[in-house]
């Protein structure tokens, strides 16, 4: 059969038939890989099966016991066993107890010995596919180990005459293509290792360069190796390890890269179709392919029993070809078109091939688009294909369309993610160009048509256009480039776009060609406006509430002015602090009141308003004025209190909330202290260095209920006697119980406030409000009982 039916299947059963060919392909790669990695066991094995005298099962259990000792994989095991066997001409012994002897580790600089190659470079060299791909391998491996920058792989072209490039890592596609073909008679190193089949240590550039021809610049790699690569049942090749650096080779990395040389051979002779076929028309076709640019191969029909066309071969290929999946040159040849490009039976191309071959007519196809099938996503492309026919073969070329298309995609991709555009004028014709995302970014029609560079003031609002009218004459009559924000009127709305342009100019300095560059920046001035007006939001409400601070604190400091020494109230020595909070931000509703009374009695009262700020402020001075005016006018104590908390309950002003209180009067001929509470913490007694709160008649906070319950208490005092009034500011800690710091102030009181304290409160305060910072205000009044003066001593 010379032609399939011309009746096939349609392109779904097609396509579904090239996905198992494909995943067959895929398979037929990993079982290569996987049986390449058994081979290398299987050597390994029967070496110590023949020097050990072990059987298979101990073999095979000796190289696993290795390469867990080592921490080797299996696969490093036994190349390591192979390589030793074959650099000392011998196979090695098995240690006692069937135990692969270690291979040696890397010596210091100047021994002889072997070094071990790095960690998964075996695996990595089994599983090539490619030349490219060993080459690769090597570089990814050997660069930390060797400090290898770039590896070269050349092999003996066919017919005997010099050098073909086979594989590279690191070389560049300019240099891989200037030495992709060696001719005979040039001096190169590679050359030189493969005839005497040693390798060659380069290392002085200069000397170098003038003993042979050096790919790129001498400096560029001033150390260079090349080593003789046998391939198993191929040509020989040379492997070359090139290193920035400029010193010497030291043994150690000698010994290194001969190992990696060796195993390098293995790899490549383990290649599908290695190297071209040797005969002499591939060959003569290979040497004309080698001349040629762009994608060229040589493909041989693969014919069935019955003589048709089953299948065709590449036979020899141009360096520049280049197929979908990314193979290059020599990596093309021996490749099957159905096996590797399954969905091509059938189509036009195929159909082409087969008459081209037996109607000695040249094929011209139109473009088509072909989908390669295989691991990962279709890809699609689009080729012109032109197949000659040369005796019994096919001449086939190509061009692929699509590089352009693609990019030309990815550029539109681009420009609508970031959201800008391009165009380009000419000056002289007015004649101009925008891409789509230009139109979008100024919500323009394309039918429309570009807007000229002398329209544009035209679109902006009034205030920006005579600037940037100004800004364009710059341009297109000096070429100044222009880089501004514009705003621009669109049917959505205003747009805020950033323009950036320039000129090409001619001999003349004239501009010739515009080019400019379009980006919505909407979004961004949107975002940008609603950061300043919170900004200035904050600002303002900062400044608010540092004037409210300002103004509040004032008011307290002229409310609650604080003694700078002891005052002293019937009989009493009376100190007095305040404490604001820490936070920097309230002002809080702490307050203390300590007056003598006209009948020579003395009235102390401590508060606490809840809240803080002016709010606070101002009800701490309702509560102060009016407490001092109850009493001084004869009001009882539980009196004042209800009082009080009718007045906070009935003001109707949201302001004036809940408040504690405590009041106490001393009556200095009695010396007693008749003191009633609001929901206050209970005074605190220090006497004869014993420390105790005093019992608290009933009473609820102020403006909490219609129906309070007050009472008060009466305590004799004795001389030395002190008493602490404070608000909960100095024993409250958000993280413990009021009892807590209750107790802390009776301890700290008791051991602080000693009869002969030149100053007990400060003492007191010290420890107690030092240790953190506090999160409300604190209000001390401290009471102090003094001693009889001393009589005078008899005598």
């Amino acid at each position: 059969m010379t032609r399939p039916p011309e009746k096939s299947d349609g392109p779904a059963e097609k396509l579904a038939m090239a996905k198992v060919v494909a995943r067959l392909r895929d398979e037929l790669a990993r079982a290569r890989s996987d049986a390449a990695e058994s081979a290398v066991v299987e050597r390994a094995r029967g070496v110590l099966m023949g020097s050990a005298r072990l059987s298979a099962e101990q073999a095979y259990a000796a190289l696993e016991a290795a390469a867990h000792r080592h921490g080797h994989s299996l696969l490093t095991e036994s190349w390591a066993l192979l390589e030793e066997a074959a650099a000392t001409g011998r196979t090695p012994d098995a240690a006692e107890g069937g135990t692969v002897p270690r291979p040696r580790t890397r010596p210091a600089t100047g021994s002889a010995a072997h070094t071990v190659l790095p960690r998964g470079l075996a695996e990595t060299l089994t599983r090539a596919v490619s030349a490219q791909a060993v080459a690769a391998g090597l570089r990814h491996h050997l660069g930390p180990a060797a400090g290898v920058d770039c590896v070269v792989i050349y092999t003996a072209a066919a017919g005997g005459g010099g050098l073909e490039l086979w594989g590279d890592a690191g070389l560049g596609p300019e240099l891989a293509e200037q030495w992709r073909r060696v001719p005979p008679g040039v001096a190169v190193a590679p050359l030189q290792a493969l005839e005497s089949g040693r390798p060659v240590w380069l290392a002085d550039p200069a000397a170098d360069a003038a003993r042979y021809a050096l790919i790129g610049e001498p400096a560029r790699w001033p150390s260079r190796a090349w080593l003789p690569c046998p391939v198993p049942g191929a040509a020989s090749a040379a492997v070359g390890f090139l290193r920035t650096r400029s010193e010497p080779f030291d043994e150690a990395t000698r010994d290194l890269l001969r190992r990696a040389a060796r195993r390098c051979g293995a790899a490549l002779g383990a290649l599908p179709a290695a190297v071209p076929a040797a005969d002499a028309e591939t060959a003569a076709a290979q040497r004309m392919l080698d001349t040629l640019p762009g994608s060229v191969i040589l493909l041989t029909p693969v014919r069935g029993p019955l003589g048709g066309v089953e299948d065709f071969r590449v036979d020899a290929a141009s360096p520049g070809a280049l197929d979908i999946g990314g193979r290059r040159g020599k990596e093309l040849i021996g490749l099957r078109v159905l096996e590797n490009y399954p969905t091509v039976l059938g189509t036009s191309l195929w159909h082409g091939y087969v008459d081209a071959l037996e109607s000695g007519t040249v094929y011209e196809g139109e473009p088509f688009t072909y989908e390669e099938v295989s691991a990962g996503p279709p890809r699609h492309s689009t080729f012109s294909v032109r197949a000659v026919p040369l005796a019994g073969r096919l001449v086939v070329s190509w061009v692929r369309h699509d590089t352009d298309e693609r990019e030309a995609h990815r550029l539109a991709d681009m420009q609508r993610l970031g959201n800008l555009g391009w165009g380009q004028w000419d000056p002289a014709t007015g004649a101009a160009e925008w891409s789509d995302q230009a139109y979008a970014v100024f919500g323009r029609d394309p039918a429309h048509g570009p807007i000229s560079w002398e329209d544009l003031p035209q679109h902006l609002l009034p205030e920006d256009g005579p600037e940037a009218a100004g800004a364009v004459r710059e341009l297109l009559h000096r070429a100044v480039p222009l880089d501004r924000r514009i705003r621009i009127a669109t049917p959505a709305g205003v747009r805020h776009v950033r323009v950036v342009a320039e000129a090409v100019v001619d001999a003349a300095g004239t501009p010739v060609e515009v080019h400019g560059l379009f980006q919505d920046l909407t979004r961004q001035q949107q975002a940008e406006d609603e950061l300043l007006r919170s900004e200035r939001a904050m600002a303002r409400q900062l400044g608010l509430l540092q004037a409210e601070r300002t103004l509040a604190s004032r008011l307290q400091h002229a409310l609650l002015p604080i003694p700078g020494q002891s005052l002293h109230l019937a009989g009493l020595d009376v100190q007095v602090a305040y404490q604001p909070s820490e936070d920097g931000v309230n002002v809080g509703g702490d307050w203390y009141s300590a007056i003598e009374l006209p009948d020579g009695q003395a009235l102390f009262v401590v508060g606490d308003v809840a809240g803080h700020g002016l709010d606070a402020v101002a009800t701490m001075a309702q509560l102060r004025f009016s407490t001092k005016g109850m009493i001084i006018t004869g009001s009882p104590l539980v009196e004042a209190l209800h009082r009080l908390n009718k007045l906070l309950l009935h003001t109707g002003d949201a302001r004036f909330g809940t408040a504690t209180m405590i009041m106490a009067v001393y009556d200095p001929v009695e010396r007693c202290l008749t003191w009633a509470q609001a929901g206050h913490p209970p005074p605190l007694l220090i006497r004869d260095g014993v420390a105790g709160y005093l019992e608290r008649p009933a009473g609820v906070l102020l403006g909490a209920t219609h129906e309070p319950r007050y009472a008060e208490a009466r305590y004799r005092l004795r001389p030395g006697d002190q008493i602490l009034l404070y608000t909960d500011g100095l024993v409250e800690k958000p993280t413990e119980h009021l009892d807590e710091g209750l107790d802390r102030l009776a301890t700290t009181a008791a051991r602080l406030c000693t009869p002969g304290a030149p100053d007990p409160l400060g003492a007191l305060l010290s420890p107690l409000l030092g240790r953190a910072a506090k999160r409300d205000d604190t209000c001390v009044v401290h009471i102090r009982l003094p001693d009889p003066p001393a009589g005078p001593q008899s005598g």
